[in-house]
């Protein structure tokens, strides 16, 4: 297997395929993530200057140095090299609250390296992103970092990993000395002391590393280590296990390639220390990302859909298989205007050439092809198979769109983003903002797929719609921050839906007549509801002519129309069927128009007649709690008319709680349960469906509009 994936590389390519590493760093907030980002980058030497984010000159740290220019535009993807590896680090974000970029992170992630502080250990953020790439079955690497600070506990937070994240920790670089004595790790496979003498020195910057032979203590605890390293990979891989059962010998050439298989089936977590802001430790962290984490071959088999039939179609990586890529990301350049960032599965991209986007049926053409180095953009003519890189000129594309060829079409796995349920109103502070509110929404829409901008026709307002009250509070946010304009907000309104409660039907005339030539449009109609999720079905059944057939267009426009502006309380009215079965028209008198406005009257008073009810949007709430709080979790979920679902122990003393709760009942809910759970519990929440709201809510609702 292994001879036919080295087969499909292309001649061209200057890095084999499996000595590429889609890599992204997750951590926690003040974990020191875009620290160890610059010292990759320096270590690598794609920078000739170590940035900080104290001092406000990190490459990465958008937040603080491109505050001016609008948009970041150097964190999606930063691509480097280590010992003949190219490592592409994809940007992970902070916050879990926000499911599209999570979910377009790990969509393309092939390994991770999750930070954690020495001091602050495991803590509640650090649990929600783990368990968000075990949902992905991504392969991790665990750095303890921050060895230098007071209070620094390898040993601690190991042992946390274990009980609280449930998984195997496997420490392969040791540290040597801890807090201000910190100097260098154990490489436990190598046997041997790496030491950073000159870390402190400006001219040396930690790029100097001492090997030192282990002895005394040093020693000991390596032969401790490596005994338990051989143990823990044991139990996670067969051939491993059959030489430990015969107490063979086992030299770290037989160990360091059965540590990755179980690293790549995510059974065991390789550890290592480091002080990325004293510049300790970061290289042999380079060392053990390109020794244990996953390059592209490692998951051979990409699979996908054939657009025409629907049938699954598998998609191989390698240079010579037909092309395929996966559009993960999209942000606004000020200057090169709109990057498309896309993951090349399979094939090669090639500048200027024609690609199909199988969601639209359309062709595409990629236009300038770059790949970004931190802040720097590098054109290229060509992308091979496994490359991250950003494409110009795209038209139609969005986020999870596939791009393929034409004359060899898949679509790949995609993201799916579930529809927006909460709205604000939001309208500039001044009239001035007014085209810079347009511009910063737009911009932002077209970045996150879960956020939408309409305007309301009945008001004229802007509003915006997201997946919670803390991702609009983001967006608000960034508008400020990005955007330089600031608006004012109402109070958070849910989309609510109408459905009907029984059968109804209308014979509807409108007649008007102001003298000279006058309207006339007659329609008689049968409403019946649907399943949820059937949408809006209209047959027309009219026969003899009695409507003539340029008027049920018009007819079935009305009754769409009307359908969208709701007939109880301004709600959209979903899932029913309505069958045109006679009417009468005038020669002279009736128009599109007449029809239009018959059609609307008549799916008013059929609906009024068979009932209308309000429905609610159901959030489907993955509560993840510690044992302790789980009592109190549900009670409050119970609390807030929620139905629980389902409830799994899991690892390390956590518990697993599905529930389905309606979001009208869900404003201030991350407070609540950060309260309740001493910030330990984490939450995720989806739209699961629409049920009928209560009689006493319904009435209130209505009352409101």
């Amino acid at each position: 297997m292994a001879e036919e994936k080295i087969f499909h590389e292309s001649p061209d390519r200057q890095v084999a395929l499996k000595d590429v590493r889609n890599i992204g760093i997750m951590a926690h907030i003040d974990a020191g993530k875009t620290t160890l980002s610059e010292r990759i980058l320096f270590y690598t030497g794609v920078n000739y200057k170590i940035g900080d984010t104290h001092e406000g000159t990190a490459t990465t740290d958008w937040m603080a140095q491109e505050r001016e220019r609008g948009i970041t535009i150097t964190s999606a993807a930063i691509t480097c090299t280590w010992k003949g590896h190219k490592i592409n680090i994809i940007d992970t974000p902070g916050h879990v609250d926000f499911t599209a970029e999570v979910e377009r992170s790990l969509r393309v992630l092939d390994g991770a390296v999750a930070v954690f502080c020495s001091v602050g250990k495991v803590q509640p953020q650090s649990e929600t992103v783990w368990r968000q790439a075990q949902k992905y079955g991504v392969p991790i690497v665990a750095l303890v970092n921050k060895m230098d600070r007071t209070g620094a506990d390898f040993e601690g937070v190991v042992e946390e990993i274990k009980t609280k994240l449930g998984a195997v920790p496997c420490p392969i670089m040791l540290p040597i000395g801890k807090e201000n004595e910190f100097r260098g790790v154990i490489d436990v496979l190598g046997n041997r002391a790496l030491l950073f003498p000159r870390a402190n020195d400006p001219q040396d910057q930690g790029m100097t590393i001492e090997v030192q032979e282990l002895t005394g203590e040093l020693a000991e605890r390596r032969e401790a280590a490596y005994h338990d390293l051989i143990e823990k990979v044991a139990e996670a891989d067969d051939e491993l296990m059959e030489l430990f059962l015969e107490e063979q010998p086992i030299e770290p050439e037989v160990l360091r390639p059965a540590l990755r298989r179980a690293t790549l089936k995510a059974k065991v977590v390789p550890v290592a220390a480091a002080s990325a802001f004293k510049k300790i430790g970061v290289q042999p962290l380079l060392d053990v990302v390109v020794d244990y984490l996953p390059s592209p071959i490692d998951a051979w088999d990409i699979k996908g859909t054939d657009p025409v039939t629907g049938e699954p179609k598998t998609r191989h990586v390698g240079d010579l298989q037909p092309f395929s890529a996966l559009v993960f990301k999209i942000m606004t350049d000020p200057y090169v205007g709109k990057l498309y960032y896309f993951r090349v599965y399979s094939g090669v991209a090639k500048q200027g050439m024609t690609v199909l986007n199988p969601r639209t049926g359309k062709r595409e053409r990629l236009g300038r092809i770059l790949q970004m180095h931190a802040n720097k953009q590098e054109e290229h003519e060509q992308m091979f198979s496994g490359d991250i890189a950003a494409a110009v000129g795209l038209k139609n594309v969005t986020t999870g769109d596939t791009l393929c060829l034409e004359e060899d079409p898949i679509v790949l796995e995609s993201m799916s983003f579930p529809e927006p349920v909460i709205s604000i109103a939001v309208e500039p502070k001044s009239s001035g903002d007014r085209d810079k509110l347009a511009k910063g929404l737009i911009a932002l829409s077209d970045e996150d797929p879960t956020f939408r901008v309409h305007s309301n026709e009945e008001t004229g307002q802007t509003v915006i719609s997201g997946m919670g009250e803390l991702h609009l509070e983001i967006i608000l946010d960034r508008l400020v921050r990005e955007f330089k304009v600031e608006a004012n907000t109402g109070a958070p309104q849910v989309a609510y839906r109408e459905a009907l409660c029984g059968n109804g039907e209308a014979n509807t005339k409108f007649v008007r007549q102001t003298g000279g030539r006058g309207q006339y449009g007659h329609v008689i109609i049968n409403l019946m509801p649907l399943e949820r999720g059937s949408g809006v079905v209209i047959e027309n059944k009219v026969v003899g002519g009695n409507i003539p057939k340029e008027y049920i267009k018009p007819i079935e426009q009305g009754i769409r129309e009307a359908a969208a502006s709701g007939i109880l309380a301004g709600y959209p009215l979903i899932d029913f069927k309505v069958e045109i079965i006679d009417g009468s028209y005038h020669p002279v008198d009736s128009s599109e128009m007449a029809f239009k406005v018959a059609g609307s009257m008549a799916l008013k008073e059929a609906a009024k007649k068979a009932g209308v009810m309000l429905l609610e949007p159901i959030m489907k709430v993955e509560l993840t709690t510690p044992d302790e709080n789980m009592g109190d979790l549900i009670g409050d979920v119970t609390s807030r008319r929620g139905a629980v679902v389902e409830i799994n122990s899991g690892a390390g003393g956590f518990t697993r709680v599905l529930a389905n709760v309606p979001l009208s009942e869900l404003f201030g809910y991350a407070t609540a349960i950060r309260s309740l759970s001493r910030g330990r519990a984490s939450y995720s929440m989806e739209p699961a469906h629409f049920e009928r709201v209560p009689k006493q809510i319904q009435d209130k609702v209505v009352e409101k509009k």
